[in-house]
């Protein structure tokens, strides 16, 4: 009976001290997480953005997009995954922006690419903070992809969001592409290979983007 009991009591310890570490691991994780959070929004914020990285996928983001570059003369100013070259470089060329100052670039598939395919030619122009301009339901996706990809550089970003009237996407897209971001992070590979075999409908950048129509179909300037 005795040697059942202290068997019983070691057991019970064994288990408190396991609780014990596991409560501790995680308040270190949640410190250190509050830590890095904190230690991002104080970069955000304290470094002077000097570019411009805006996420295509409707032209409203770009039109929105040549409006600002026009009141910050000093940026130059990326356009990822956007509409067709003709109808980007009218936009700018219609707010007076030349054409040295902005920069087309068609690599990405979607918002993931968006960030990985530039990130390394920002970092290389010594680039370490950015204004980065979406829809407003595109945000929070965005901002989460860009913590990690952009974060893993030493970049830091300011969001500008353009009003849509539309909801937010929901959270299961972001904490995806969230993943995905750390994925790429560990090991080079956005994952953007196996979404167009699964879903070959969406091999077309659409988030909700739309297809690049010819230059007569969007709205005017």
């Amino acid at each position: 009976m005795q040697l059942h009991c202290g068997r019983l009591r070691r057991r019970q310890r064994i288990k408190f001290n396991r609780v014990k570490i596991g409560v501790r691991l995680l308040a270190l994780m949640t410190l250190l997480g509050l830590g890095w959070g904190g230690f991002r929004l104080y970069l955000r914020w304290s470094r002077v953005p000097q570019a411009v990285l805006v996420l295509g996928g409707s032209p409203d983001r770009e039109v929105f997009a040549a409006n600002f570059a026009r009141t910050h003369p000093e940026l130059p100013v990326w356009v990822s995954g956007g509409s067709n070259p003709e109808y980007a470089e009218w936009v700018f060329a219609e707010a007076g922006i030349p054409r040295q100052r902005f920069y087309l670039n068609y690599d990405a598939v979607d918002t993931v690419t968006n960030f990985t395919t530039l990130v390394d030619e920002l970092r290389s122009r010594d680039i370490r903070s950015i204004y980065l301009i979406t829809s407003d339901y595109h945000m929070r996706r965005a901002s989460a992809i860009g913590e990690i990809v952009l974060g893993s550089r030493d970049i830091s970003f300011r969001p500008v969001s353009i009003p849509s009237g539309l909801a937010p996407e929901p959270l299961d897209k972001s904490i995806r592409d969230g993943v995905r971001a750390l994925v790429w992070l560990a090991t080079g590979y956005t994952g953007s290979t196996l979404r167009d075999r699964l879903n070959p409908s969406h091999s077309v950048y659409l988030e909700p983007n739309q297809r690049r129509y010819p230059l007569e179909t969007w709205p005017e300037f």
